[in-house]
């Protein structure tokens, strides 16, 4: 009895990780350039003494969805959306480089320019700061050009936002939600990635399909839990056999 119930509870167990992966995919259903992260089952042998059949349930998260979400127009200077494969450079809290592709971008009090989650964006220089000015423009290769506050020069390149490619490089994602790559390498920047100011690209997550996957997580989780009150009801039926005899 005891091995029918470790199978059933590896089996909720599992149910019950890839209902949190699929809720937390179900609340970024909104989030500016989030990527979906994708869960696997699988059935490993348990080793050790016992019958070589014996098998667990294992529920695990197997990367991210890389599709594209969908670019809105926005009409906002500040909005960018990458227009094709590429992710945008930005620096995280303890310094180290990362990728997102997450462009609703702000320019803070101090003149930095970071995104919605307020993760500093990097250009070809690091950090990117923002003079006072009248006007921005964001050009498709991440140039930056104002025009300063009280005239004088017409227009002035600032930085270039570094965009870069993950060709020939693999990524993974990390539990703030920021790309890195698997080696530790940093991404080259790439002329090819480009960006169109006044957009952003929409949340991968698919929310008609992730509610449909909470409703058959909740149910294998349910029949799980069923299997439990089964195998009590056996044992607790084998018992009286036993002691009638």
């Amino acid at each position: 009895m005891d091995k029918a119930i470790y199978v059933a509870m590896t089996g909720a167990k599992a149910n019950m990780l890839a209902q949190a992966n699929n809720s937390h995919n179900l609340a970024n259903v909104n989030t500016t350039g989030f990527r979906a992260d994708i869960d696997r089952f699988t059935s490993e042998p348990v080793y050790g003494p016992g019958h070589p059949t014996r098998v667990y349930s294992e529920g695990e998260t197997a990367g991210y969805n890389r599709s594209s979400g969908t670019l809105q127009q926005t009409g906002r200077t500040l909005d960018i959306g990458i227009a094709n494969e590429g992710w945008l450079a930005v620096q995280t809290a303890d310094g180290d480089e990362a990728y997102t592709r997450r462009g609703d971008l702000q320019i803070q009090a101090d003149g930095l320019l970071v995104n919605g989650a307020g993760e500093l964006v990097l250009g070809d220089n690091g950090p990117i700061s923002i003079p006072p000015n009248e006007e921005l423009i964001i050009g498709t290769d991440g140039t930056i050009t104002v025009k300063p506050l009280g005239g004088g020069i017409e227009q002035a390149v600032i930085d270039r936002i570094r965009l870069v490619s993950d060709d020939g490089f693999e990524l993974e994602k990390g539990e703030d939600g920021l790309f890195r790559t698997t080696t530790g390498d940093l991404l080259p920047p790439d002329g090819n990635v480009q960006v169109f100011s006044g957009m952003l690209e929409s949340s991968n997550v698919n929310a008609v399909e992730a509610m449909v996957k909470m409703i058959e997580f909740a149910r294998n989780y349910e029949a799980q839990v069923g299997f439990f009150r089964e195998v009590e009801r056996m044992d607790s039926a084998s018992a009286r056999l036993l002691g009638t005899n």
